[in-house]
């Protein structure tokens, strides 16, 4: 426990070093340094899992850790702060909902066939790409932001409507027939 308080310590330093050195700001670096960090053993637990036939650990393994993340650390984070946990404008108003999109896009993929395509795991792995982009990009006040806001609202965003769209389609063909 002990080298695991101060793993995590370390972590939250380093990230807060990093973000001052760099101008940006402390969620920036949250959602995208320290959310990798702390998800690798997840992603190479699954990887492992998947390579040895046992996908049912993968999968499970990546559902109950968002469920522990969302429900437990953020409820037992928020227990242990007096004043609660304060969620920033950017926070609430796109990061929360483009999670619950990533839910809901999820939901459709899972339910045909009960299978991840690679071409599924490429697409999800391009929208987390894309989302890494976007908020270094809003950061940073990067001027290619709106350039790339148009692209996700005008390309992305109906492509994948029409990838859903397909999917379910497909689902609803094959259990008709």
């Amino acid at each position: 426990l002990g080298l695991l308080i101060l793993g995590s310590r370390w972590l939250v330093d380093s990230a807060v070093k990093i973000a001052g050195y760099l101008g940006i700001s402390r969620i920036v670096i949250s959602l995208t340094i320290v959310a990798a960090g702390t998800s690798l053993p997840e992603v190479f637990t699954s990887i492992v899992a998947s390579l040895r036939g046992e996908r049912d650990i993968a999968v499970g393994n990546i559902i109950g850790s968002n469920i522990f993340n969302i429900l437990s650390v953020l409820g037992l984070s928020s227990i242990v702060v007096p004043s609660g946990l304060k969620l920033d404008y950017h926070t609430l108003n796109f990061d929360i909902p483009v999670m619950i999109a990533t839910a809901v896009a999820c939901l459709p993929i899972f339910i045909t066939g009960n299978v991840i395509s690679r071409w599924e795991g490429i697409l999800f792995f391009s929208y987390y790409i894309a989302y890494t982009i976007y908020i270094i990009l809003t950061a940073t006040k990067n001027t290619s932001l709106d350039l790339f806001s148009a692209a996700m609202i005008y390309f992305i965003i109906p492509l994948t409507i029409v990838t859903l769209i397909i999917s379910i389609s497909r689902l609803k063909y094959s259990r008709n027939n």
